[in-house]
């Protein structure tokens, strides 16, 4: 099966958004499993994880909900209060919802690229550890160096960097994000997700355009630790469509084996987020 590992649903009057302001015209709307769906399924994907887009444990509640109602949503990514002095026994309480199966810190918006390792954060990143959730990093090539001492200071807890780490196509960054993609692929267990691109790249941008960033991302990760996913709908602000990223995914991945592509395009999901798909 095909599995969308990342995209989002809102409600832009629940009001925890901060970031979802009308300025960004695209995506400032409801939106719902049935709209994603309405986008995916057309392109043969037949579940996908749903992944938090607030920094608030309501939107995580919310998102838990969605969930529920719909067999579609295999997995939840979540957020919870990192700093709260029962940070750990939040983390609990959230994983036992069967479908939470990983949570994020919003990294990329937090001013200090080392917040994560500050010591009020880890008795929650130990809890998620020991209740088998998967932290998703949503990073830039800044914050690198740091999620590899994450990875080595907690080597049992699942690292999943979301988007490639975000390199900035725009203007060409490289060597920075690539050694930092490198350096992570060789000495964790982390992996990794083919999503976010588009909107990191210049308007008008073809999938051929991406290839120099995401044959690295391949070539370091290899195809049994790369997930695909399509960061709906804010690959809207890109001006693509969902067909227009699946399609350019799969020339993308044309030159792997159908068995691997299966793996990246679905299988690697499900084992690493623990999906049932029954």
């Amino acid at each position: 099966m095909s599995i969308d590992a990342h995209f989002h649903c809102w409600q832009p009057a629940r009001g925890d958004y901060g970031w979802l302001t009308p300025e960004l015209t695209p995506i400032y709307r409801d939106m719902s499993v049935a709209d994603w769906q309405a986008v995916a399924a057309p392109c043969g994907i037949t579940g996908g994880v749903l992944v938090q887009a607030a920094p608030t444990e309501a939107e995580t509640r919310f998102l838990l909900q969605l969930a529920a109602q719909d067999d579609a949503v295999l997995g939840v990514v979540g957020w919870v209060n990192w700093l709260a002095p029962d940070a750990a026994e939040r983390v609990h309480q959230l994983a036992s919802h069967p479908k939470l199966k990983a949570l994020r810190p919003m990294l990329q918006d937090i001013a200090d690229p080392t917040w994560v390792l500050q010591s009020s954060v880890q008795p929650a990143l130990l809890a998620m550890a020991d209740c088998g959730l998967v932290f998703d990093a949503l990073v830039k090539s800044a914050h690198l160096p740091h999620i590899l001492t994450l990875a080595q200071r907690h080597p049992d807890l699942q690292i999943v960097i979301d988007h490639g780490a975000k390199p900035n196509i725009v203007i060409g960054e490289w060597q920075a994000w690539a050694d930092g993609i490198e350096r992570i692929a060789r000495e964790t267990t982390a992996c990794c997700k083919l999503s976010g691109l588009f909107t990191e790249a210049p308007l008008g941008a073809t999938g051929a355009d991406l290839q120099r960033w995401t044959d690295h991302i391949l070539a370091c990760f290899g195809p049994t630790r790369m997930v695909w996913g399509s960061d709906w709908p804010v690959l809207e602000l890109s001006g693509k469509s969902y067909a227009n990223w699946w399609q350019a995914s799969q020339q993308l991945l044309a030159h792997f084996p159908e068995a691997e592509r299966g793996a990246i395009l679905g299988g690697n999901a499900q084992r690493i987020y623990g999906m049932d798909t029954d």
